[in-house]
């Protein structure tokens, strides 16, 4: 009985296999790839805000630290400061690049 139940078990998943590789070959790839393309473009300006909204947390980070490497008088501090600072400016270049890059 065990063996009859096993047949019928692979049976059923190869019909299912057989209908969804009818179902996926029926489908155009270029529509597919013309709305993935479309949506990636919806989400990139919500995705541009996010990212300058992480750095402006980041930048607001840096500057506690830079004060606080300030007062207590290391000698990095200039160093720290460039850092920070440099890497906000990167992040908003990047934002910029890639949106007059890819035309978004």
């Amino acid at each position: 009985m065990k063996k009859w139940n096993g047949i019928f078990k692979k049976a059923v998943a190869a019909i299912v296999l057989l209908m969804v590789s009818i179902y996926v070959k029926a489908q155009d790839g270029n529509a597919g790839i013309n709305e993935a393309n479309s949506k990636v473009r919806s989400y990139f300006d919500s995705g541009t805000n996010l990212m300058y909204a992480v750095g402006a947390l980041l930048g607001l980070i840096g500057a506690v630290k830079v004060y606080q490497k300030w007062n207590a008088g290391d000698p990095d501090t200039g160093k720290v400061a460039a850092a920070w600072f440099g890497s906000c400016v990167f992040l908003v270049v990047v934002a910029t690049v890639i949106k007059s890059f890819f035309g978004v």
